[in-house]
Formats: structure tokens, C-alpha cells, sequence
């Protein structure tokens, strides 16, 4: 295994969904990415994350000269001191805990570190963002992130909605992450977050990961990566860079039919096709910015942030040392101390 300078700073992608494969694997090692937190789950109910486990089990075997499970901050470092990237799990949606917090503490025994409190649509704990009504956080909800607080698991609010996020904040006893977002002032989309969300997560100690999907970035896939680097500036002039990090919502690889998973699972009757290739309207992901297509692109952005006027310090924080912090506090059990 190539060696790594632990003192090098690391590169952290707090979310990917890619096609996972030895090629993309190698990827992330050419763009010298350190860390990802990789989707296990959308719409998965438990066997099936533990079956998708089992694949990344199969790829660790595999590959164990490029990918290694991780846990904790640490594990980010060991696997950096070895050339490696460290892979975290996470869901997109609670569904993999069928309506039993109990499961929680089992699948944190399976390695799941993060979990994201809502999809689109309504869950059990609170309301996605594509919802008509917010109702906020329900009574289950503030029981899954109580026992996610106790565990060590951080709490995503990517996809939930406004009210909903505001009062994950609240009800929350350690901080939490919006992992794949940017500012709706800079890009007027729902999944996108207001400057109250951001505000409430600087406030309590929280993390906001820029997506680098096109769909929420100003002009889609025409966004240039001033634009990008601009507006996370502007974000760190009134919140603070020590807040902010990459959460790139890279679906490499991905074939458009995965849209259509991603955005209804179970939960939307499907219309009838004529080919498993023909995706309803809009069903498909957009074309990438011409300055990230991929893993190897992130050295780009380091450089993009330095020229938007961040300092190395600000810089090293943002492309991962801020999730770094943020994974050794996050992911110690409260009841060895917070």
C-alpha cells in the first residue's frame, strides 16, 4: 500500500451514490479523496441495507489496497496513513428501522454512522421537503434522534423540510448536518436550504456540506466553479468557514434509471413502460458541471477556494478538515462523553 503524510490534510466527500466499482475506487485515490460517506440505503427496508452492506463487504475484500470500512475519525487517519479511502455508511431515509428505534443501536452495530431524518416524502420521524404540509418533527422522530445522540450517529436533515430541519436542531443534543446542500438564496430550490437553516447550524455547532449536483447549483450544469467558490465565501463571511465542508451528491456511474428508485421508491404506483430505458419526464440526471464530473476532480475545487480569497487554513477545513472535527465529535457514544 502507498503511504500518505498523516500531516497532509484530508479530503472529505460527506456523500456519494455512485455506481461502485474498482474504476471508481481508483478514482477517488487519483483525486486523493480520504473519506466518503457512501449511501447504503433510500428506500431500503433493513434486510435489504444488510444486503447492500454485504456487497460493500465483498468490495473491502476486494479492493483492500484502495477502500476500508470506517467508524470514527480515526479510522479516516489510519486509512489515510496507508493510501486508502475510509468508506462511512449512511441511509438516506429511515426506512431501514421500520418504525423500531431499537433497531437503531443495530444498525450503528453494522457500521451505519449517519442517518438522515427524512427523504422527500414523509417519514415516520418528520416531513421531506417535497411535501405540500410541514409537520415537523413527530414524537417518533425525537425518540430516533435521542438514541442517535446516544449512540454516536450524526442526524442528516438533507432532504427534510424547513420546519422539520428547525426543529432536528432543536431537539437534538449534539450537533447536526445538513450533508448535501446549498443556500436557496443562491440557487432558489426546495431541496436547497434557507439562511435560517444555515444560521441555527452555525449557531449549535453544525456542519453544511456544499452539494456539487447540478440541480442545486446556480445555472445547473452551466455553474462555473467561481460561482461555486463565490458563494461558498459568501456563506463563510456571515456563518464562518469552520462550519462548511463538501457533500458532492456524486452519483458516478449511475444509470438514469436509478432516478426513478431515488425519487419514489415503493411509495408511487409506477406508470407502465415500453423499455426499461424509457424514464419519465425529467427522470434522469443532468449532465455535470465542466468542472466535476468525478473523483479526480476534487483537487480543482482546493484551488477554486484559494483563489475565492479562503486561506490554506480555511481551505484544508472545507475540502475535509471540518468533517474530520466533526466526525471525532459526533461519532463518540454519549456515554463516554461528548
Amino acid at each position: 500500500m502507498s503511504q500518505t503524510d498523516p500531516a497532509t490534510p484530508a479530503v472529505i466527500d460527506c456523500l456519494q451514490y455512485a455506481n461502485w466499482s474498482e474504476e471508481v475506487f481508483r478514482e477517488m485515490r487519483a483525486g486523493g479523496v480520504d473519506a466518503v460517506h457512501a449511501t447504503i440505503a433510500y428506500h431500503e427496508n433493513f434486510r435489504e441495507m444488510v444486503s447492500n452492506i454485504e456487497a460493500w463487504n465483498g468490495w473491502f475484500q476486494a479492493f483492500p489496497e484502495l477502500i476500508v470500512a470506517a467508524r470514527s475519525g480515526d479510522d479516516v487517519r489510519r486509512a489515510m496513513a496507508t493510501g486508502r479511502t475510509a468508506i462511512f455508511f449512511g441511509t438516506q431515509n429511515p426506512a431501514p428501522i421500520e418504525a423500531d428505534v431499537g433497531m437503531l443501536e443495530i444498525c450503528h452495530a453494522l457500521g451505519v454512522r449517519i442517518m438522515q431524518l427524512t427523504y422527500n416524502q414523509q417519514a415516520l420521524t418528520g416531513s421531506g421537503w417535497a411535501e405540500p404540509r410541514d409537520g415537523g418533527v413527530t414524537a417518533f422522530g425525537r425518540e430516533v434522534i435521542g438514541e442517535m445522540n446516544r449512540l454516536g450517529m450524526m442526524v442528516d436533515l438533507s432532504h427534510a423540510g424547513e420546519r422539520t430541519t428547525l426543529e432536528a436542531i432543536e431537539a437534538s443534543s449534539r450537533p447536526i448536518a445538513v450533508t448535501h446542500a446549498n443556500p436557496r438564496w443562491w440557487r432558489d430550490e426546495l431541496r436547497n436550504v434557507s439562511d435560517d437553516v444555515i444560521g441555527e447550524l452555525a449557531a449549535s455547532g453544525g456542519m453544511l456540506g456544499f452539494s456539487l449536483y447540478p440541480n442545486h447549483l446556480k445555472g445547473g450544469s452551466a455553474c462555473t466553479l467561481d460561482a461555486f467558490c463565490d458563494m461558498a465565501k459568501r456563506v463563510a463571511d456571515k456563518h464562518g468557514a469552520g462550519m462548511l465542508g463538501i457533500g458532492s451528491d456524486l452519483c458516478q456511474g449511475q444509470p438514469d434509471t436509478v432516478v426513478q428508485w431515488m425519487r419514489d421508491g415503493r411509495w408511487r404506483k409506477q406508470l407502465p413502460r415500453r423499455s426499461d430505458s424509457e424514464m419519465p419526464a425529467g427522470a434522469a440526471f443532468p449532465a455535470p458541471t465542466d468542472w466535476f464530473a468525478g473523483n479526480k476532480d476534487f483537487p480543482g475545487i482546493a484551488v477554486g477556494l484559494s483563489e475565492a480569497g479562503f486561506s490554506s487554513e480555511e481551505v484544508a477545513g472545507i475540502m475535509g478538515g471540518n468533517w474530520l472535527r466533526f466526525f471525532d465529535e459526533t461519532f463518540k457514544p454519549a456515554e463516554t462523553g461528548q
